[in-house]
């Protein structure tokens, strides 16, 4: 292999990488490359040369690299191929799940959902955007797909200098359609719904929940399409409300509802708003709560806000769970670790007055892997709690 251009880190930097997390960021390196690199393989180095692996170079972006090896490699259809082969020998053998996740499986940037014959994937670095046709080739080599749905409408592609777009690589429009997934048939958008059409992290938690709601009253808050709602209302909960603030997201929850037969109410309206409504204290407490909100904590700047939204919500449903009634409650931001989790909920107990006790604990599916090495592989995080 010929030799490849470098980077390398500057002195006296505590890079992360140093310490086996797959970035390098702007200022830890003594100087950027040529422009004429970006999108390409490159090495990175330590101070005194020793490799640290081989990766990825943007000098647009902030994170300029992300290992692809630790040794040296060539990132071309073969390389593809290896990478998907093993990403997909780790999953199970459902029809819908996650097959890629990034920089856990060796493939930084891209992400790679299945929903029976119909991949969805995002692509959101450089290097992989000019590789997109070779990474649907291999794809459907092999998995053979009816069809593969680029999502390229994070506007986290921005920040690669990419453009926001999407597309099938048929060319033809995917058209909506029911999909069952973990018993329940829901209406999937995938060409436009958010992410790439369905929360699939969640699945196993609707399930969870559900176990504890036959003959119950449950709030399902931030619903989205209805997952929680349609599992309680499934599993037999006495009465089941749903409660977004999209339109479009309601809509489609009731239409779920509705095709599968089940008893769920649905409504449009800001969660915060509903929960502080003095309306609310002359109504029948809930024996079931979820909290299941969007990131509240966007970015590292942004956590410190972040917590007091948590707090407030999470004391707000606290307060109107019924004695020994459920909260079900996560986050899905990367920057709020598990301890900062715990304190809040500390913090809610004291200020409800009411004594809080762990019945579950709630992580990401073994499908979105997570990297000892890279905290932001892990995301979703959350409790199950009895409220005495």
């Amino acid at each position: 292999m010929a030799a490849l251009p470098f980077l390398k880190l500057r002195p006296n930097v505590r890079a992360r990488a140093l310490r086996g997390h797959p970035w390098v960021f702007v200022n830890e390196v003594e100087a950027l490359l040529p422009a004429e690199h970006d999108g390409e393989v490159v090495e990175c180095r330590d101070r005194t040369g020793r490799l640290l692996g081989t990766g990825i170079y943007n000098s647009r972006s902030q994170i300029v690299w992300r290992r692809l090896n630790r040794e040296r490699v060539v990132l071309d259809a073969g390389y593809f191929r290896g990478a998907v082969e093993r990403a997909v020998g780790r999953r199970g053998t459902e029809s819908i799940r996650r097959l890629v996740w990034s920089e856990s499986d060796d493939l930084p940037g891209v992400v790679v959902d299945q929903f029976g014959d119909t991949l969805v994937v995002q692509v959101q670095t450089l290097a992989m955007e000019k590789r997109a046709g070779v990474l649907g080739d291999v794809l459907a080599e092999v998995l053979k797909p009816a069809e593969i749905i680029f999502r390229n409408d994070a506007t986290i592609r921005r920040l690669e200098g990419l453009p926001l777009e999407v597309h099938t690589r048929s060319g033809r429009p995917w058209e909506p359609r029911w999909m069952k997934i973990e018993g329940l048939e829901y209406w999937l958008d995938l060409e436009r719904a958010q992410k790439t059409g369905f929360y699939l992290d969640q699945r196993a938690q609707h399930l969870a929940v559900a176990k504890y709601c036959r003959g119950a009253r449950v709030l399902d808050a931030f619903c989205n399409q209805g997952a929680f709602a349609l599992q309680a209302a499934r599993a037999g909960a006495g009465e089941v409300l749903g409660l977004d603030s999209a339109e479009d997201a309601v809509a489609a929850a009731r239409r779920n509802a509705e095709h599968n037969g089940l008893a769920a109410e649905f409504a449009v309206t800001n969660v915060f708003d509903w929960l502080n409504d003095p309306a609310r204290g002359v109504e029948p407490l809930w024996d079931v709560i979820v909290l299941d909100p969007p990131p509240f904590a966007k970015s590292k700047a942004a956590l410190e806000g972040a917590l007091r939204g948590y707090k407030e919500i999470n004391l707000r449903a606290v307060k109107r769970l019924a004695p020994g009634g459920l909260l079900a409650t996560y986050t899905c931001s990367h920057h709020m670790q598990d301890a900062e989790l715990r304190e809040v909920l500390a913090e809610v107990a004291v200020d409800a007055r009411r004594k809080l006790r762990v019945l579950e604990w709630a992580h990401q599916p073994p499908d979105h892997p997570v990297l000892p090495t890279m905290p932001e592989s892990e995301y979703l995080r959350g409790y199950l709690l009895r409220a005495e």
